[in-house]
C-alpha cells in the first residue's frame, strides 16, 4: 500500500525576510545537494567531492583532512525538512559515497514522503546498492543516479581505482532498477572511457534508462587530468543519426544542455558553451574564469555549512546555530541566498 503523502510542515515566512531569491533559485529548479560523508570508495580522478577534499588527494596526502562532522542524522533531517518547507523542492543525497556514511539510513528513512511535485534523488557510484537493496526500498527515494563512467574493469581500475570489477556496478544498477520507480546514469566523458561511450548507451537504451553525458568541467581538483578531456561533438552527431527529437535547455540553473529522445528514453549531453546561471555575487567574483557553472546548487556538507558555490568556501554559511529552530534556519538561508544573488554577501 503507498505510503500517503505527509508534506513538510510549511515555514512561516517573517515580515523581515525577504524570501524571493530562495523562491526563484526553487522555482528555476535549482538543487538542494545533501552530502553524508565526504569519504568513498572509490578514487575517481576528476571528483570535487561537493567542496571538501577529494578521495583521491585524501588517499595520496593523509595532511589533507576532509571538513569535521557536526551534523548527525537529526540534523539532516530537520535541515531538509526546513529547506523543503520553504519551497525546495529537489533533493540530492550524495558524497563522497553517500551509501558509506552511518547517517544514510536514519537520515533516507526518516524523510517524509516527498510531494508530487519534489522528488529525492540518490546519487551513488552503484557499489553499495545490492548490499543496502532491502532498507532503501523502504525509503521515499523516487530516483537512483549511478555514476557510471566506466564499462570494463580496465577502465574501472583506471579512473576509480576500484578492484572490484564493474560486475558490482551493474549488479547494483539492476538493485535499483527492482526497487526504485527511475535509475539514471551519468557518465563524463574522457580519453579513459571513448571506447565505451557507445556501449554505455546501448546498454541504457536496452533498459531504457535516462543518461547524461557530460564534459569535463575544469576546476583546481582535477587540474592535473584536463588533458583527459574529450569533446562531447561526436556523441552528438551519432545521437542525431539515431533521432530528430533534439531540443536545448539553457534556462534556469546549471549548465545548459542538449536532450535527444530515442524510442522515449531521454538521453542528455551537458555542453560546456550552451549557458550557465552566474547571479549577482558571480558578477565580481575573482574565480569567475574558472567557473563554467554558475549558481545551481545549495550544498549542505556533514560540518553543518551550506554552500552555494564551489569555488567560494568563504561563502559558506554555518547552520549549526540555527537547528533548534526551523524558521531561524530557513530564515538565515533566504537571507545568504538574497545577499549572494544581490552580490551583498
Amino acid at each position: 500500500m503507498p505510503v500517503p503523502f505527509t508534506p513538510p510542515t510549511p515555514v512561516p515566512a517573517t515580515s523581515d525576510v525577504d524570501y524571493t531569491a530562495l523562491h526563484n533559485f526553487a522555482a528555476l529548479r535549482g538543487q538542494l545537494r545533501v552530502s553524508l560523508t565526504p569519504h568513498c570508495n572509490a578514487r575517481c580522478w576528476f571528483c570535487h567531492n561537493e567542496g571538501d577534499v577529494p578521495p583521491p588527494e585524501a588517499h595520496c596526502d593523509h595532511s589533507k583532512k576532509p571538513r569535521a562532522r557536526q551534523f548527525d542524522a537529526a540534523a539532516y533531517v530537520q535541515t531538509i525538512n526546513s529547506l523543503m518547507g520553504s519551497g525546495l523542492k529537489r533533493v540530492y543525497f550524495t558524497g563522497g559515497e553517500p551509501l558509506i556514511s552511518r547517517w544514510a539510513r536514519p537520515v533516507l528513512e526518516a524523510l517524509p514522503p516527498a510531494a508530487p511535485d519534489a522528488s529525492y534523488t540518490l546519487i551513488t557510484n552503484g557499489l553499495l546498492l545490492r548490499r543496502n537493496q532491502e532498507w532503501l526500498a523502504r525509503t521515499p527515494l523516487d530516483k537512483v543516479k549511478v555514476s557510471l563512467h566506466y564499462f570494463s574493469d580496465q577502465s574501472l581500475m583506471e579512473i576509480a581505482k576500484v578492484h572490484k570489477g564493474i560486475r558490482a556496478i551493474l549488479d547494483g544498477i539492476e538493485a535499483a532498477r527492482e526497487i526504485v520507480p527511475r535509475v539514471e546514469l551519468n557518465c563524463l566523458l574522457q580519453r579513459q572511457n571513448e571506447h565505451e561511450i557507445l556501449p554505455i548507451l546501448d546498454y541504457a537504451l536496452e533498459r531504457r534508462m535516462p543518461v547524461q553525458f557530460i564534459e569535463l568541467v575544469d576546476t583546481d581538483y582535477n587540474a592535473s587530468g584536463s588533458s583527459a578531456a574529450v569533446s562531447a561533438d561526436g556523441l552528438i552527431r551519432y545521437l542525431r543519426s539515431l533521432t530528430s527529437h533534439e531540443h536545448t535547455e539553457i534556462a534556469g540553473v546549471g549548465q545548459g544542455r542538449r536532450v535527444f529522445r530515442i524510442d522515449g528514453v531521454e538521453i542528455d549531453v551537458i555542453h560546456r558553451d550552451l549557458g550557465r546561471h552566474h547571479v549577482g555575487q558571480c558578477g565580481t567574483c575573482p574565480l569567475r574564469s574558472q567557473c563554467i557553472e554558475g549558481f545551481w546548487a545549495l550544498r549542505v556538507d556533514q560540518a553543518g555549512g551550506l554552500q552555494p558555490c564551489l569555488l567560494r568556501e568563504d561563502l559558506r554559511l554555518d547552520l549549526l546555530a540555527h537547528l533548534d529552530d526551523p524558521l531561524a534556519l530557513t530564515a538565515a538561508v533566504a537571507r545568504h541566498i538574497a545577499a549572494f544573488t544581490e552580490g551583498t554577501l
